[in-house]
Formats: structure tokens, sequence, C-alpha cells
């Protein structure tokens, strides 16, 4: 009795089963208005057809499917680089279809041209497989070339792919208004992102996931134009590579040691830690950074024993000499 109890308290809870959004037939409505009529009409001046137009059936937002001349779209300035083997992969799968199935995501940008927020891979297979034409999902509002990139399923973004599209978002979006940088914060994901982006533009080999968890404890979105937070995550960005120059030279000592781990720098940076015993504790950004970087030019290397390395989860200890 209690279990039945609890499946019919859950199944309140929960939304109904087919009870949200529109109905095939509202979602196929032929009435479009009038700044969707205008901007399908734009779409047949560029040199693109329209397929139909559709209400969203989840929210009912207008979109449509259209096709577009290929040359006139391209990927949006703050998305990853390119995959060149991931092109390759979905030329080859394209190439055995003969079959397009997958439409890129548009907007319309002013001058005729379409912005691609997902589907940089998809147009650059098209475009090496020689396609005049591209099917695309046409959103009227230009702002969901911002918003978009959570959804992006195309290829698993890593730690660096993710931060250099937030700070090239941010340095692209600062341009447009005057909007503070903490109201980005769900287009952003992280304030984290914004940060370590400036440090991969300037080190594309910067190790960002060692200093990533203390990022996520002292690094929020700052309540201030986007341009000028952008100034304050560059002397953040200063301060973090200062930091990997002070770790990598402590992890080089403990080399000269001796010592063979791919793990030095792990080491280092949980030895400088002043947060690793304060478990999910915020801190300040600046004073943390500075105790790190003091600890880690600082650190002794000749004070660390096998034991200690092997403890933190370095498989290694000192090589035989």
């Amino acid at each position: 009795m209690l279990g039945s109890w609890v499946v019919a308290k859950r199944k309140r809870r929960g939304t109904e089963p087919a009870a949200r959004g529109l109905s095939p037939l509202q979602a196929a409505d032929r009435t479009p208005p009038s700044r969707v009529r205008e901007l399908l009409a734009a779409v047949e001046g560029d040199g693109g057809a329209v397929v139909g137009a559709y209400r969203d059936p989840l929210g009912g937002n207008w979109q449509a499917l259209v096709v577009l001349p290929i040359d006139r779209v391209e990927p949006t300035p703050f998305q990853r680089d390119l995959s060149e083997s991931h092109v390759e992969r979905l030329a080859a799968t394209l190439t055995k279809l003969e079959r397009f199935l997958d439409p890129i995501l548009c907007v319309r940008r002013s001058g005729g041209t379409y912005w691609t927020p997902n589907g940089n891979h998809r147009l650059a297979a098209m475009r090496a497989l020689g396609a005049r034409a591209i099917a695309a999902l046409l959103v009227p509002e230009e702002s969901l070339a911002y918003e978009i990139l959570a959804l992006n399923t195309e290829k698993a973004h890593n730690l660096r792919e993710r931060s250099l599209e937030v700070i090239r978002m941010a340095r692209d979006l600062a341009l447009l208004d005057e909007t503070e940088e903490e109201d980005y914060g769900t287009i952003f994901e992280e304030a984290a992102f914004v940060t370590l982006g400036i440090c991969y533009e300037q080190n594309g080999r910067f190790p960002g996931s060692l200093y990533h968890p203390v990022l996520k404890r002292v690094d929020g979105f700052l309540p201030v134009k986007l341009g000028k937070a952008l100034a304050i995550r560059s002397a953040r960005a200063e301060k973090l590579l200062e930091l990997e120059t002070a770790v990598g030279a402590a992890a080089a000592a403990l080399k000269a040691r001796g010592f063979e781990s791919p793990y030095l720098k792990n080491f280092v940076v949980a030895r400088v830690n002043p947060l690793r015993f304060q478990r999910g504790k915020r801190a300040d950004f600046d004073a943390t950074l500075e105790k790190m970087i003091t600890a880690a030019r600082r650190f002794d290397a000749s004070k660390t024993k096998v034991g200690d390395l092997t403890r933190a989860g370095g498989p290694a200890g000192p090589s035989a000499e």
C-alpha cells in the first residue's frame, strides 16, 4: 500500500503526460505574424527557398524550414575551432547516405548573411562535398545565436573549447550593448569559462583543468558592464598565467630531484591550494590567487617525499638512479 501511495504521489506532482505545448494542428498554423512573413520574404530575396513555417510544439514560437545558398551561411565567430577529423567523418557519412538529414540552426543577419551557432562542422562538411545549398531551421530571434550553444550536440565540448567559445561570445556581446556580465550568467554558464578563455587565447596548451576546481569557488559573474568585466577578467587571467608559471617551476624542481609522474603539477596545485580543507566555501579571487602564487614560488622540492606524491594520487615516485 505504501509503495502505491508513493507512486501516486509522484504522478500528481509531475507534469501530466501529453499535456504541454501545442497540438499538431496548432503547430501547423498557416497564419504567421507580419515579422515572420517579412523574414521569409527576405530569405527568398537572398536567393533561398522557404519550405514552410510553423510554431514550435513546445513553446509556440515561430520558426521556418528553409534552404539557403551555402555561401551566405557562416558560423558564429565565437564557436569552437573546427575539428578536421570530425568534418571528414561527417563528409564520409553524408556521401554514403546521399542525404543531409540534420538541418543546421540559423539566424538572419543584416545584409542577408546567416549565422549558424551550432552547425559549423555540418556546414564545413557540406562545403567540402561541394554543396550549393544547405537546409536550415531558421529562427526569427537573432539573440538565439548566443543562447543556443548550451544545446550544441554536434561534438562534445572539452574545457578548452567551451572556454574559447564563451570568451569569443563575451567579446562579441560587449560590442552590442551595455548589459552587465552577471545578466549573461545563463548563456556563459560559468564565470570561470570567461577567465579560462583568455588564458587559452594566450596559451593554447594552458592546463585549465588543473585550476578549474579552484576557479569555480572564487570566480563569480561580475555586477559591472560586460566591457569593464572583460578588463577585470584580463587581469585575473594574468594572475592565473602567473600561477601556472610558478607551478611549472615547482614541478620542474620535483622532476630535477628524480620524481617522474604525469601528476607533478597536480601535486603542486593541491599543496598550494588554501581552499583544499574548506569544503564548498567561497573565497575572494585575488586573495586566493596571491596566496597560491606565493606558496608555489616558495615550494621546496627537497621536502617532498615519495609517500607525499603517492598519497596525493601520483602513481610514480623518484626514478631509480
